[in-house]
């Protein structure tokens, strides 16, 4: 196996266990996903995908893809960590802020439209950081992993 393909490899299925420990979080911990949690796992999805065809049949534009990929999921964590932190307020359909924000009607098919699950408010953390902090730095990685296999395929030059 080349160098290039072990680093797909490891992109792809690293892509797959981060999906994997997020349904776990889900059905088996019963935290539900927020709007910006269920955002974050499309693009790995896209990235699992695309490791499978660039596994497949070595083209070397899947590599750039994949790594575009970690690299969107890990920007849409970023965001997600400054919403729960309070740097900045998230989509209002997830993290409204305050009550006096919302109106009757929109509190009113928020709650009937349940569950609401706020992107503002962390639901678990290990070492202070969040789930959407973790996707963050392990999608760095996994971007890493897809620009050694993009380096490694003869894109770019290897360097001394």
């Amino acid at each position: 196996m080349t160098r290039a393909r072990r680093y797909i490899l490891i992109a792809a299925i690293g892509s797959a266990s981060l999906i994997a420990v997020a349904f776990f979080f889900q059905h088996f911990l019963e935290l539900p996903p927020c709007k910006l949690c269920i955002w974050q796992r499309y693009p790995h999805v896209i990235a699992i995908s695309i490791g499978l065809l660039a596994f497949a049949v070595p083209i070397k534009i899947f590599c750039l893809s994949g790594m575009l990929s970690t690299l969107s999921t890990a920007i849409i964590g970023i965001w997600h960590t400054g919403i729960e932190r309070g740097l900045w307020s998230g989509p209002s359909s997830c993290s409204p802020g305050s009550i006096n924000e919302i109106s009757g009607l929109d509190l009113y098919d928020a709650i009937m439209n349940a569950p609401f699950v706020r992107c503002d408010v962390v639901a678990w953390d290990f070492l202070g950081l969040s789930m959407a902090t973790w996707n963050s730095a392990f999608s760095i990685f996994l971007m890493a992993m897809w620009f050694m296999a993009l380096r490694n395929s003869g894109n770019l030059p290897k360097g001394d």
